[in-house]
């Protein structure tokens, strides 16, 4: 089986890379290939005729995506619409990776596949907007909205966190935002399986549980060892651009039971995440 991975030097497309080492995998960064331009994205898949698209490209940054939604756009929206055009003209299988902030968080439960998104905030919108122009496009795909990804590189929230924890004695972290922390290597594994299995359409990717940003901080500082002192505090007090929903947490028994597999708790990826990290 021929991958083809988009947006290759993102933490997500890093993990697949290291996973597919013995396949036959084409890895293009933004530089080689800027899925919002139409042609260069039907060049790339006609050229390379992958069996499978894993698009790993995504505009990440959720408070700049409020002054500048039309980068966002272009990427999680335009982007999307044009690999899904140009994978269904080759019979090619796109899988995507969409966000728990579609959702608004008003619903107090755990969000499942049938709920209706109503994104808060303008990433959540683009983001959306690439749901469905996928959708619309073609019905070979595999739709995995994921959250509060994590795993080797920067671009994470336990990152941000050992930096912080190493400048400041004492932390302040957010207790009223509640979702779940989801390790890249978990996102690969189940998305693989997913594809081996034959599966198609929508389903919610995550580790099982739920925290806050505040007992995330609070069970990963503990684990490595480090002793600052972390005070909850509501989101309110750091007056962010972008609005986040407040419990976008996303039930993934659809998937776990599609799979028949259980998918690994949150605290069990934080484990593995550090046991790797520190050999």
């Amino acid at each position: 089986m021929k991958f083809l991975i988009t947006g290759a030097n993102g933490q997500l497309a890093r993990e697949f890379l290291m996973t597919l080492n013995t396949h036959d995998v084409i890895a293009l960064s933004k530089e080689h290939l800027d899925i919002s331009n139409p042609n260069a994205v039907s060049n790339a898949i006609s050229q390379h005729k992958p069996d499978v698209v894993l698009n790993c490209a995504a505009y990440n940054s959720v408070d700049r995506a409020e002054d500048d939604f039309d980068s966002a756009f272009r990427t999680n929206a335009i982007g999307v619409r044009n690999l899904a055009t140009a994978c269904k003209m080759h019979n090619t299988l796109i899988v995507h990776y969409s966000t728990d902030y579609v959702f608004d968080g008003e619903k107090n439960d755990f969000y499942t596949e049938e709920d209706k998104p109503n994104p808060i905030n303008k990433y959540g919108e683009s983001k959306l907007l690439g749901e469905k122009y996928l959708t619309e496009e073609t019905d070979n795909f595999l739709l995995f909205r994921v959250s509060w990804v994590f795993g080797k590189g920067k671009q994470n929230f336990l990152y941000k966190l050992s930096e912080w924890a190493k400048k400041n004695n004492v932390l302040t972290i957010v207790c009223d935002q509640i979702s779940v922390p989801t390790y890249t290597v978990d996102i690969v594994k189940f998305t693989l399986l997913s594809i081996k299995e034959g599966l198609r359409g929508t389903y919610h990717l995550t580790n099982s549980g739920c925290a806050s940003r505040y007992e995330v901080a609070r069970y990963y500082l503990e684990k490595i060892g480090l002793t600052n002192l972390i005070l909850p505090v509501n989101s309110e007090d750091f007056h962010e651009k972008a609005n986040r929903p407040h419990f976008s947490v996303m039930s993934n028994v659809k998937l776990s039971k599609a799979l028949k597999l259980s998918i690994p708790s949150w605290k069990e990826g934080i484990e593995k995440f550090i046991k790797r990290g520190m050999k």
